[in-house]
């Protein structure tokens, strides 16, 4: 494996997920995988949970994480190509990326949407220079655009927890004060499209996620419809993908407190288990009553984060 961006880079999700299983078993007993190896976890916005699983993933199999946080740690990164450097940005990603991958064997990178250009951000520029000018396996720790170590933390929480063959999940939007990107979102979509689900995907009109990620979901206007029978429902927020208006990309076109996740939403699923990828903002995403609740699986998601890094990193070791 030499990119992890897409659901299709895991091949077999079958395997894949069994493959999960067994590294939640025995997380040690891949060690002599990543000794003497390094790998650089490169970070140019804030992380709690992807950090953290990143790392505890890499000492599992035993390798040295570095952690670097652009414009912390290190000079504010130019990103674009053909600009003039006079203002705040020392250097520029095209040197930086190749003297980063000369120390480390495996790059995850942490880059999100800037909302502004829609073009820009859809096109992962700032992820592609890491792949052309590092030369060395590439995470996507997020993206502008997916988040695949979320989803597939995602799926293997619903493996974990279905009680059903076929199960229903719904990815529910809900209200947030700030404009959020569409990565968490479009992957998980991906993810759910590519498993054994029904998914139903309920947002307000104008909040339409790409069709090259939602390809085999039912989009729903009616929350409350959406919800009735759902085995899981996952809440959250994003802002407008611009997809049939480009120049509303980026924009919070509704905070209707209606759609926060409550007691009365769950009321219509069959007793369903509740999903986020967390930080959440409490009651606006989604009530204390049902994240605190017996039937909230955020905890349980979130651990998992090290067990869908892992399987990931674990496969690029034994690629090198």
């Amino acid at each position: 494996m030499k990119t992890f961006f897409n659901v299709q880079d895991i091949g077999d999700l079958g395997k894949a997920l069994q493959e999960a299983r067994q590294v939640k078993a025995t997380p040690f007993a891949w060690k002599h995988l990543g000794e003497n190896r390094t790998i650089m976890l490169v970070f140019f916005n804030s992380s709690l949970r992807t950090r953290l699983s990143s790392q505890k993933a890499a000492l599992n199999l035993g390798m040295n994480p570095i952690v670097l946080n652009i414009g912390q740690d290190s000079w504010k990164l130019e990103t674009e190509l053909g600009v003039v450097m006079d203002g705040d940005k020392s250097e520029h990603l095209r040197e930086a990326i190749p003297v980063m991958a000369s120390y480390c064997d495996i790059i995850g990178i942490r880059s999100f949407a800037g909302l502004k250009d829609r073009d820009y951000d859809y096109d992962e520029t700032v992820l592609k220079q890491f792949v052309e000018f590092g030369g060395k396996p590439v995470i996507s720790l997020e993206s502008a655009t997916v988040h695949p170590c979320q989803a597939f933390a995602d799926l293997i929480t619903i493996e974990e927890y279905r009680r059903k063959r076929r199960p229903k999940v719904v990815m529910t939007w809900a209200p947030h004060p700030r404009a959020l990107p569409q990565a968490v979102p479009n992957s998980f979509a991906q993810w759910m499209s590519a498993a054994d689900v029904e998914l139903v995907i309920a947002q307000p009109r104008g909040y339409e996620l790409d069709p090259k990620f939602t390809s085999g979901a039912r989009i729903e206007y009616d929350q409350m419809k959406a919800l009735e029978g759902a085995d899981f429902v996952y809440a959250k927020n994003w802002s407008c993908p611009g997809v049939s208006d480009p120049s509303a990309y980026g924009k919070v076109l509704s905070t209707d407190m209606g759609w926060t996740v409550d007691a009365a939403h769950m009321a219509v699923t069959d007793n369903a288990w509740f999903m986020h990828c967390l930080p959440v903002r409490r009651n606006m995403i989604v009530s204390d009553e049902v994240i605190d609740s017996p039937r909230s699986l955020v905890i349980p998601e979130a651990a998992n984060r090290v067990v869908s890094a892992q399987v990931v990193m674990k496969r690029m070791l034994e690629s090198l």
